[in-house]
Order: C-alpha cells, then structure tokens, then sequence
C-alpha cells in the first residue's frame, strides 16, 4: 500500500495586467474560463480546478458571457471550479487596511453569488505576507492560508507551520517553497515519466516528512491540462511509493493539518524574507506618482466619501452601494500585487492611471452630489452660505482649504454661531461671465441674487470646532474685511508655541523643540544617489556618487499671515544626468527642489517639496536626524503598529554565501509613519505619499523616507541588491518611470515627548489624511456649472451630528464608519494602534459586534489588545 498522498492542484495564476494590459488579460480569460467549464463538465474524472482565487475574473467572464452563468454556478457550487476568497489578489503591505478587508468581502461576495467561495488565505505571488492578516483571514471564516513568498529555509525548514498574528489570531499554514508553477510541466512519456516523477518529488519530500504532500500543477496564464485525469492514472501506474490525486487546495490543507493533528511549529507577524523568493522591498517605491493616487483616493474612500454617505443615508437619502462597490472594485484591480508595484509595462501603468483617475473622478462626484444633496435641504439665510463636513467621529477644527465663488468684495467669514473665522484668499480668478451664463432659472419669477462679478477663489480657513460626523453652516458677512493679510520678507526663520525653525547657511533645518529647549540640527536633508535597479528592486550602480541638498541652497523667503508661518527654500542639485555619468563622476544635470516648511499653530512641522526632475535612473529621500540610537523602529501597518529591525545582521553575514535571490535589507513598509523613541520622546514623519522608509545613519539615528525612484527598464540582471535573473521583461523599456517632470511630494515632522502609545501617531495621520468638504449654497451656480437641480424643502437642521465617539489616547481608533452592505445601520470598525496598550471601545447603543463580514454575530468585548479589529454594526431607527 501506498503511503504518501501526492494532491495534485490544477489552476493557473492569472496576473490581470502585467508587461501586457488588462485587454488582452480579458480576451484570453474569456477563451480559457469557455474551456475550463468544457473540460470540467465533459470529464467527471477532473475534479476541481483553481481560477486563482479571484472571484473578479468570474464577474469579468460573466459580463461578456452570461449565458454561462447557470453552468459556472453549477459548477461552483458543486467545489469543481473553486474561486474567492479574494476579489483580486491584493497586496498586503501598502494598501489600506480598508482595501484589503474590503477586498475579501466583496471577493467573497462575488464567489458565493456564483456558487461559493473558497475559504482559503490563497496568495500565490503577492510580494510579502502582512503581519496582520491571520487575524483579517479567522474574522472571514478562513482558518488556512497557502502561499509562495516570504520565508527562508533556515526560518523554517518544513513546509507547514501555524502562523499568528500579532493579536494571537492564528491560521495553519503552509509555504509553496518553489512557487505555484512548480509542478507546471508534466513529463508525459511513458518512459521518463518515473524519473520525472521521482526528479520532482524528492525536494518535496525533503522539505516534508508528512504523508500528504503538495504539488502545485499550472503557471501564468496556463491552459487547462485537458488530460490531467489520465496522467495522474500513469503516475499511479508508474510510481510505487506515491498515490496522485487532483485536489483542491483546501482539502489537502484541511488534510495536512489533521495530520500534523499541532505538531508544527509557530511563525509570527510579517514574513518578508528573500531568500529563496523575491519579495522585492524596494517596489514600495515603485512609480511613486501612481502610489500617490492610490492613497489619496484610499484616504478620500475610506476617511471622507463613507462617512459622509453614512451622514447623507441618515438623513434620509438612498446609499448609493452599487456605484460605491464600483469604486473600489477599481481600486482592487489596482491594488492586484504587480498593479499596485508599479512593476509593469508603461502601457500598462497608463491603464492604472487610468482606473484611478476614474476612481477619484466617481468618488469626488459622489461626495459633491450628497453634500448637496444635504446643502439645499438645509435653511440659508445668506446669498453665500458654506455646509462644511466633519467625516470624524469627534469634533474637530481643521485648517481646511477649498473652493469658492465670491463676488470679490471684502467679507467676514462666520460660523453657525456668528463668530468670524480666521482665513486666507490663496488665489483668485475672474470667471464673471462663464460662471453666471451658466445659471439656470427653473421659475423666472422668483428672484435670486445675481452677483455683479464671480471670482472662483481658494480659501484656507481656520476652521472653529465642527459637530463629530456631521455638517454646520459657514456664510459671509459683507459688512467688513475679514481676511488676513499675507506678509513676506527674506527672513530665515519661522515659529509657534511648539517650534522655531532656522535655516542655516548650509541650507539645512535646525528646529528647537520649545518644550525641552533641545535644538536639533541637520533636519530635512535631501540625499539623491544612483538607481540601477528596474521595476522591482531598487539597487545602488556599482560606481554611485551621492548628492545631498547641504550646500545647494539658492534662494529663501519667508510668509506670515494669522493662519500659519512659511519658508519657502530653493534648492538647485548638481547631480549626474545618467547612470553612465553617474560612474564617470561628472555632474553634468541640474535638479531644483522647492521645499515649503509651515507652521500652523499645532505640534506639527509641515512639509511641501516640488521637483523639476530632469534626471535618469535616480532616488531621491528626505532625512531627518534624532538623538535616538535606534536598535528597531516602528511604523505602522494594517490594524496596527511594528516595531523592525534597522538592521538585518544575522541575514546579511550570510546572504552571499547561502545565495539568496535579493540582499536582506532593512528598507520597509508603512501605511502612514515611521517612529524612532526611547522611553521619555521621540520623532515621527508621517506621510501620505511613497510608503517606504529606512533608518541611516553610523548610528542608526536617522529617518530616511523616500520620495521617489526612477528607472529605464522593466527588468535587469545581476543588479547589486538582486543577483541572478531579472524578475520582469528585461526588452520591455519603461522611459514613463524615469519620473520627467514636476513631482509634488508632502509630509509631516513632529517631535513629542511621553511614551510612544500616548502619542496618538495613527489617530494624528488619519486626521492629516482625512478631507473636510465643503459645498457652497448660492442660487446662481445652481446650472450648467454644478448640473441644475430641483428646488427643496428646507427641512434639515442648520447644524447635525449623527455620531460623537470618545477620541483620547485610552480609546480605539475607528478604521472606517459607514453604511452597512446588508441592512440599514452603520458599520463602525475600531482597533488598537498602540504597541502595548490596551484600549476601549465605545459603548454604542443598539450596537452588536459582528465579524469583518458585517453580518456574522463577535464575541462583546470591552477593549482591544494592540492589532486587533472589532466591527460594530449600529442600528439606525
């Protein structure tokens, strides 16, 4: 009898967009799906076959094919053509914690309204594993997960392990080693068909002592092995030692893990290790224009438009969620692991940008329709009233900045109570007759105020306390100028009560920390280096020459108004033109950099840097130096916070040697900040652009966040920090990720004293990510301008509050507040950003703790340990 079971899964992986577009991807997905559901119901014998875990690619062929739809389910739900949980496969390192909880859940959505859907944590390729997701994965019912990347041999030796997130969540796992295309190709002779066998088998067999072992069958794009059946009738013929059978990833797992019956050992958190797969640290990087749109529109999904259509429902309006899911089924293609890398053809970075454009497009519309929606239904008793949207749970004052269409005369701007508001006219441009040749009069005989002039103007507000999740009234007074006035001089210093600022001659930063009285020196020092890497990895040439902006300062000037302070630097950069000059040492090209430093009277140092990049094959990161002498720094991730290593020792003594596929490196991910501390202070930079940051320094003092890096080449071989093959189309040129032209880059510096949890780093991004919108009621923009709309009662209040959750340092952060999928309440999803404190969740009234599934009923509890999630669904009378 045979005593090892080889399980045979059949599937392809099927990258969306790659050095090809989505186009293509389409067409030839819709060929193979019509001969998968051929194969499948005209041979019994094949009894289940993978689509890759991504339900999109079901919902893609049923667009084009709905007749099929009653055989693809048939076969779905008979567990023949799995699919799900996934929608696509998503990356887990720089996305939002949002879209990957959302991504599953509409993944999971798709897959079952097709039949059912896989309860497998499948990620055959994503670059990486989040720390956080064995946690994600139990709270959607899934207690296994299979993947590729990420694990060394000398981390784990055997293939099965129980993996455990950070909250203690864990799920039984198993690593392909060699990837999901190992066992692509099928030696069909009979005559070599058992070495073949024997040949494939034993790196398997020494990597697991278990009875049932894994074999992977398919690659990208593979065809269906229409004769699967009978080839795994010859195996069994041929193969004394093993029993072959075609199996569904899920039941080998399920099987193994009765086998193993927790004799494996545990692997915790993240698992990004390159050794025997390329995780590619450095992608974080990658196309930093298109990092930048996914988390600005991220930001604007999850922080502005669902909460504000969570107000808007309350109120009575219809949730729009078939355009919301539309949305972000934009942004999963996007988030796919190779999209959301950058790592791709230009041609196909242009379909991305594409889809974002669109995504944010949707997504600005939506939130302008329901916040006029609200406007008009509210009292006015001025020609030029403002409704002004908090989307947080708790009061807040912001500085906000929007547009207005005023008449140009002097006015003060008041708030719901009368008290006049701080603010800045930033620009101003006459659009007198566009503007009013728009208006449409639905009743002629009403009158309605016709301004003699229109200025489409910017303001910046400082804004007085705004109701938690909900909307009050602006309006101006024409009875006298309000505005602050906006000084300039050459001075090289600005201050608050947190901060003084002074530009040394070196055109360095040196920022005094009033609290303590400390000064430190050389902050905001631009460092430019080489990039010989390509579309995956960054890699330093051979023969670098760094720059730094310590020198290159050619011009400053100062700002003051009531709003904040500004010193506007300009750098100019002699660096290298190219990688071949770059090795000869000539500083033959130039690179301006305008830095804006402002002060607003909060703890934070605000940053603006613009580039004129006309430089190839280049990197370009932002330091700041702390006293911290850091053996580890923190940043944060999905549903939580990570402290790493700045350094990879033990990895890197050894990586040559032992022939790893990329150099260890300490280059890592963040969805908002990194932070160095010690017991009594520290230093944050938080950021909403690239997410990558390093700790340099002969003394590992210093935050490194990159802005961008550029590269001409989809794929390259032998570079320094990734020997060996190319990872992508070394043919595939990529003159787009060269960057030409203007980059805007913006992030944030604090110094803080206190322990790292009191510090609040996560609560403080979301606020800096989070936009408050702000419509304008004025009778003669109703028109062609905005879309003319109908007349309303105005029946709401002048001011409204849906929900007010506590906000101090004891308390979860809320994830997302919005409309619930099924069912007419809220979803409030909270969890612990801190490293080691505990924290509560607000009592809610007819409130129930449900799964990040939002229908599947939680245990109740009362605090969150740090990186755990908890989703409440509120009841809405």
């Amino acid at each position: 009898m045979k005593e090892k079971v080889v399980h045979i899964y059949s599937h392809t992986h099927w990258d969306q967009e790659w050095y090809f577009t989505s186009s293509r991807s389409r067409i030839y997905l819709l060929h193979h799906v019509k001969n998968v559901l051929r194969v499948l119901e005209e041979n019994p014998d094949f009894s289940c076959y993978l689509l890759d875990a991504q339900s999109a690619l079901i919902e893609s062929y049923l667009q084009w094919a709905p007749e099929d739809k009653a055989r693809l389910s048939a076969l779905v739900a008979a567990k023949r053509l799995l699919t799900g949980p996934w929608y696509t496969q998503t990356d887990q390192l720089v996305v939002h914690q949002e879209s990957v909880v959302r991504n599953l859940w509409y993944g999971m959505r798709v897959a079952d309204e097709s039949g059912g859907s896989m309860k497998l944590g499948y990620v055959p390729d994503c670059f990486g594993q989040g720390g956080n997701m064995p946690q994600i994965y139990r709270q959607f019912g899934i207690r296994h997960a299979l993947f590729w990347r990420g694990i060394a041999d000398n981390t784990l030796h055997e293939t099965e392990f129980c993996w455990q997130g950070d909250n203690g969540d864990t799920v039984f796992a198993v690593q392909m080693p060699w990837g999901y295309h190992y066992g692509g190709l099928l030696d069909e002779t009979p005559d070599t068909m058992a070495a073949f066998l024997q040949a494939k088998m034993a790196p398997i067999e020494a990597r697991s002592a278990r009875t049932n072992l894994l074999y992977p069958h398919g690659f990208d794009q593979a065809p269906i092995r229409e004769n699967l059946p009978d080839l795994v009738r010859q195996f069994n013929a041929c193969d004394d030692e093993r029993r072959y059978q075609i199996s569904s990833p899920l039941d080998f797992i399920t099987v193994l893990e009765k086998e193993a019956a927790g004799d494996v050992r545990t692997l915790h958190g993240e698992l990004t290790e390159g050794k025997h797969s390329r995780v590619h640290k450095t992608i974080f990087s990658c196309r930093a224009d298109l990092k930048r749109l996914n988390n600005d529109i991220e930001a604007l999904l999850v922080n502005t438009l669902e909460p504000v259509l969570a107000i808007s429902r309350s109120l009575g309006h219809d949730y729009p969620a078939r355009a919301v899911a539309d949305i972000w089924k934009l942004m999963f293609f996007n988030a796919a692991h190779d999209s959301i890398g950058g790592c791709n053809s230009d041609e196909t970075n242009r379909d991305i940008a594409a889809r974002y454009k669109q995504a944010h497009d949707l997504a600005s519309n939506l939130l302008e329709l329901h916040t006029r929606q609200i406007a008009i239904r509210t009292p006015r008793e001025h020609d030029y009233t403002f409704s002004v949207f908090n989307p947080l749970t708790a009061p807040a004052a912001p500085q906000i900045t929007f547009e207005a269409w005023l008449p140009g005369t002097p006015f003060i701007l008041r708030d719901a109570a009368g008290h006049a508001l701080p603010y800045v006219i930033e620009a101003q441009t006459d659009l007198t007759d566009y503007v009013l040749n728009q208006t449409i009069r639905l009743n002629p005989s009403q009158p309605y105020h016709k301004p003699e002039r229109v200025y489409r103007s910017k303001v910046t507000v400082s804004s007085s306390a705004l109701p938690a999740l909900g909307y009050t009234r602006w309006y101006a007074d024409f009875s006298a100028d309000g505005a602050s006035q906006t000084q300039s001089d050459t001075r090289s210093w600005i201050e608050n009560d947190y901060y003084r600022i002074d530009v040394e001659e070196n055109g360095l930063l040196t920022v005094t920390d009033k609290a303590s009285g400390k000064r430190y020196a050389r902050q905001m020092l631009l460092v430019e280096n080489g990039d010989d890497g390509d579309a995956y990895n960054y890699s330093p040439p051979r023969h670098d020459r760094q720059v730094t902006s310590e020198g290159c300062l050619n011009g400053l000037d100062r700002e003051r108004n009531a709003l904040r302070q500004t010193l506007r630097l300009r750098y100019r950069m002699p660096v290298p033109i190219d990688l071949e000059a770059r090795a000869r040492g000539v500083f033959d090209g130039v690179m301006p950099v305008t830095v804006e430093v402002m002060l607003q009277q909060d703890a934070l140092i605000r940053f603006t840097a613009e580039v004129d990049n006309q430089v190839l094959s280049h990197r370009l990161c932002v330091h700041f130096a702390t006293d911290i002498l850091a053996n580890v720094s923190c940043a944060d991730r999905l549903f939580g916070a990570a402290t790493r290593p700045v350094q990879l020792s033990n990895s890197l003594r050894v990586w040559e040697q032992e022939e790893w596929h990329e150099k260890p490196i300490a280059i890592e991910p963040m969805q908002s900040y990194v932070n160095l501390h010690d017991e009594n202070h520290g230093f944050t930079l938080h950021t909403n652009g690239v997410r990558e940051y390093e700790i340099v320094g002969d003394r590992f003092d210093t935050i490194a966040v990159t802005l961008f890096r550029s590269f001409g080449y989809m794929g390259k071989a032998n570079l320094l920090y990734r020997p060996g093959r190319a990872s992508g189309e070394t043919v595939v040129a990529t003159p787009d990720a060269q960057l030409l032209g203007t980059l805007s880059f913006s992030f944030s510096w604090r110094i803080y004293r206190g322990a790292f949890d009191d510090a609040q780093h996560a609560r403080l991004s979301k606020t800096l990510m989070t936009t408050f919108p702000v419509y304008q009621d004025s009778d003669f923009l109703n028109g062609r301008l905005r879309f003319c709309l109908s007349d309303e009662i105005r029946c709401y209040p002048h001011e409204y509050s849906l929900l007010t959750l506590p906000d101090g340092p004891q308390d979860a952060l809320l994830s997302v507040v919005k409309c619930a999928e099924r069912g007419s309440g809220l979803v409030c999803r909270f969890y612990n950003p801190h490293l080691e404190t505990p924290v509560l969740i607000p009592p809610l009234k007819n409130a129930h703790c449900v799964l990040l599934d939002e229908q599947t009923p939680a245990q109740e509890r009362a605090t969150l340990k740090p990186n755990d999630v908890q989703t409440l669904y509120v009841a809405i009378a």
